[in-house]
């Protein structure tokens, strides 16, 4: 799934409003964002790659390989190196090629370990990029999804990290988990960040001279 065809321009809208919203509790800065992948993992394609190319020369050897039938036959060699390393080439070009279009398949050749280190590393750098580290207060806040890794996750500034621990992020993380998996993402959004304005609004109160620092559109990385 790519994430730009995930939301439509109403969808856009009402998650944007309730940023707004949440943000009227809060002197926090709440920032949306949702990209396809948090990584190329190219060393997972090459593991299917190499996988599908051992198969495929294993496959051909049994297949044509002529063994000996007797006490006193001879084994021929009918694949030569040549043609084994052809097989190959072509495996692993298959396998490379199934890994790109089939999410699923090179999701089985990345541990969750793998997965989870490469989201935060890319909700950090959301957090640098789109400059969500230069509110007045550090009290900015990225609710991170990934698609293809299948994960939510909150990178607080050094403000809010202080103060909060990351165990209550915990319910708005699993409410935007839920909704994605439901198919209602517009729906996990809106609530997730309600939930994210309820717990930073508890440490971090609304202040009348407070002003909206960042955009609270909806921010999409494909």
């Amino acid at each position: 799934m790519v994430a730009s065809k995930l939301f439509r321009a109403e969808d856009r809208k009402a998650i944007s409003a309730a940023v707004a919203e949440a943000e009227k509790k809060t002197s926090a800065e709440i920032v949306p964002v949702i990209a396809t992948t948090s990584d190329r993992y190219e060393r997972a394609e090459d593991l299917v790659g190499l996988g599908a190319a051992m198969t495929a020369v294993a496959a051909t050897w049994t297949q044509f390989q002529r063994l000996p039938t007797d006490w006193e036959g001879d084994a021929e060699i009918v694949l030569h190196l040549p043609y084994v390393l052809a097989i190959f080439a072509a495996g692993w070009a298959l396998g490379v090629l199934l890994a790109k279009s089939l999410p699923w398949l090179k999701r089985l050749a990345i541990s969750r370990k793998t997965s989870l280190a490469r989201v935060l590393i890319a909700a950090h750098h959301a957090f640098e990029s789109l400059h969500v580290d230069t509110t007045a207060g550090s009290t900015g806040v990225v609710l991170y999804v990934s698609l293809f890794e299948r994960r939510v996750c909150v990178w607080a500034d050094r403000g809010i990290s202080e103060k909060i621990p990351e165990a209550e992020w915990k319910e708005a993380c699993e409410t935007l988990t839920r909704g994605l998996k439901d198919g209602k993402a517009r729906e996990g959004f809106v609530d997730a960040i309600r939930k994210l304005g309820d717990v930073l609004a508890k440490h971090f109160p609304a202040r009348s001279t407070a002003v909206n620092e960042l955009s609270n559109e909806l921010r999409i990385l494909d």
